[in-house]
């Protein structure tokens, strides 16, 4: 199989590009000749069978030669948004999740959270994790990269929701009733860092719309629940 390359450029047919850097030193690791074909996405969907023109000191030029309209993404519109885990499992989540068809994920900080950003700091991670997404993008087959927003508090984010855009639910230990999220429009999900979320932060959120859902008996990890819930989807979406 062609190595796959996430390439944030416009596409056409017989058109050459560069590869961006950390694309032409892989293609530079793997040894690959004038000739060689490889497969590009931008995701704009589909993806583009190419092949290597030309190999430089520390550049690479490809050729596009066909667009394949292949969909691998979920039928349904996901946005997670994310009390942010410590350490490194924010880094597991962004990956596992993109793996599992997010369509997008809100970095939160919350009452509980132990991870805290702001400034140029927010700015660099959210620019690392958009960086985690498009690697396993690249890794697991999507034509689509997640989005990465910006990281808010859950205050701030929750009084920018629109009135209406699809069904919300928030991720909680306080309520008996079962998750019910059929496959189809558009899903945010809600859920709490390490410690969950505050009494207090589930009632603001279902003051703006987020119905209260419960993932079963036992508690799962700040970095189990959101993933648990895109595995559901998927399943009974069948993609």
């Amino acid at each position: 199989m062609p190595p796959r390359f996430h390439v944030a450029e416009p596409m056409l047919a017989g058109v050459e590009l560069s590869l961006p850097p950390g694309a032409a030193r892989h293609v530079q690791v793997l040894r690959l000749q004038p000739g060689d074909p490889l497969t590009l996405f931008n995701g704009e969907g589909g993806e583009w069978q190419a092949e290597v023109v030309r190999m430089g000191r520390s550049d690479v030029a490809v050729r596009l030669n066909a667009h394949i309209p292949v969909d691998r993404e979920l039928p349904i519109h996901v946005t997670l948004a994310l009390g942010m885990p410590a350490n490194e499992r924010m880094d597991a989540l962004v990956e596992k999740a993109t793996e599992l068809g997010v369509a997008a994920i809100q970095p939160l900080m919350t009452e509980r959270s132990v991870l805290r950003l702001s400034g140029e700091r927010a700015d660099r991670k959210q620019a690392h994790w958009q960086g985690v997404a498009a690697a396993a993008a690249e890794q697991c087959g999507r034509t689509r990269v997640p989005l990465i927003a910006p990281v808010r508090s859950l205050a701030d984010w929750l009084r920018g929701q629109p009135p209406a855009a699809g069904r919300r639910f928030v991720l909680s230990l306080r309520t008996p009733e079962p998750l019910q999220a059929e496959a189809g429009g558009a899903l945010t999900f809600l859920s709490g860092p390490e410690g969950g979320l505050s009494e207090a932060e589930e009632a603001a959120a279902a003051a703006s719309g987020f119905a209260p859902a419960s993932l079963g008996p036992r508690v799962l990890r700040a970095d189990t629940a959101p993933l648990a819930v895109l595995a559901h989807l998927g399943l009974s979406s069948g993609a």
